[in-house]
């Protein structure tokens, strides 16, 4: 049996199955839900960037995924309404 932990909330991802209950961002697993956060996070943030660079989509996952271990959270970006 596979004891999985998310790399940022430190929970136990429990039944561990590829890309439905964890997933795989370069050297980190997440759970759904840590996932979930960094999708939003980056989607905010994506908006406003023109024009778009893959360089730097990737290294604002790892970046928002690095601050949210060190926040055991992954951290949302304000939307402007």
């Amino acid at each position: 049996m596979k004891h999985l932990f998310c790399d940022v909330c430190k929970k136990e991802v429990l039944d561990p199955i590829p890309s439905r209950t964890f997933f795989h961002v370069r050297e980190f697993d997440l759970c759904e839900a840590c996932r979930d956060d960094l999708e939003s996070a980056v989607k905010n943030t994506v908006r406003m960037k023109k024009p778009f660079d893959f360089m730097w989509y990737d290294k604002l996952r790892v970046d928002l995924i690095q601050e949210g271990i060190k926040k055991n959270k992954i951290v949302l970006a304000k939307t402007h309404s």
